[in-house]
């Protein structure tokens, strides 16, 4: 499928008719597990730098990393909606160069949009991307590049003041032309009205059952990180012990020298072997 039959104007399309399913990947054989399942859209996130990069937040990540996970993902679930995280001081220096980078998450990332996180203060630059053509994914509450700022991941929302400011950003965003919105660790509540109040979706992560879609990072899905895991994360198998109980099958195999068998080696014509030996002797 070309990149240009694949538009966000899908996923706006289901609004109020089909909840929609977003899965954050960042690498080759999880896209192409995400498209066979058939999720509706896939986020490259800048939480690579933690899941991928080992990292303990996403503020380190380049532009370089981000594309090369970008065209990873391409690669593996080319007929899948993909939409790219614009890393931090990707776009916070300058407009210039803002609109440079979100172009080459097109351009070399082969993504169909860009993620941005932020409320009133990158409205001016939404508009612009919009106008040229770069579809964005808005992200308000939790905004990891604010981490610092805000003090740690802690939810968003939760006083009077904060929930309108929130409510607000949402309606500036969309009215600055996003596609759909991300809301990250809101109250449920909240994150309903929000999605009551805009006609583009709404896509949960850590903001309860009512917004029009919802995303989680694969290795969170699958069971691939173990310890601290998000109240908001549900892991629907314990990947990490089912890969870990695999390796350590084919150690024991290798140790016992159980593995390989001559079933998964190649042989030699016989006359060549004495051949050699001769030659060797």
């Amino acid at each position: 499928m070309s990149l240009f039959k694949l538009s966000p104007q899908t996923l706006i399309a289901k609004k109020g008719k089909e909840v929609i399913c977003g899965i954050t990947a960042y690498d080759y054989v999880s896209a192409r597990l995400a498209e066979s399942a058939g999720v509706d859209f896939i986020l490259i996130g800048d939480s690579a730098n933690m899941v991928m990069l080992g990292e303990e937040d996403t503020y380190s990540i380049t532009m370089e990393e981000m594309l090369l996970f970008c065209r990873a993902v391409a690669r593996g679930a080319r007929n899948t909606l993909r939409i790219g995280d614009m890393p931090f001081l990707s776009y916070q220096t300058s407009m210039e160069q803002a609109i440079e980078n979100a172009g080459r998450f097109v351009k070399e990332g082969k993504c169909h949009g860009v993620k941005i996180e932020g409320g009133a203060e990158v409205v001016p630059l939404i508009k612009r991307l919009v106008s040229f053509g770069i579809p964005v994914l808005g992200h308000i509450g939790v905004t990891p590049q604010k981490s610092l700022e805000l003090g740690g991941l802690k939810a968003q929302g939760k006083d009077f003041r904060t929930a309108r400011e929130l409510l607000s950003s949402a309606k500036a965003l969309e009215r600055a032309g996003c596609f759909a919105i991300v809301l990250e660790c809101v109250p449920s509540d909240l994150a309903k009205l929000i999605t009551e109040n805009l006609s583009i979706p709404t896509i949960g992560i850590g903001a309860g059952p009512f917004t029009d879609g919802q995303i989680l990072v694969f290795h969170d899905v699958v069971g691939l990180l173990p310890g601290f895991r998000p109240k908001f994360v549900k892991s629907y198998i314990n990947g990490f012990e089912l890969l870990k109980s695999a390796l350590e099958a084919y150690k024991k195999e290798v140790k016992e020298r159980a593995f390989p068998t001559k079933e998964h080696s190649f042989s030699i014509n016989l006359r060549t072997l004495e051949r050699l030996k001769k030659k060797k002797t």
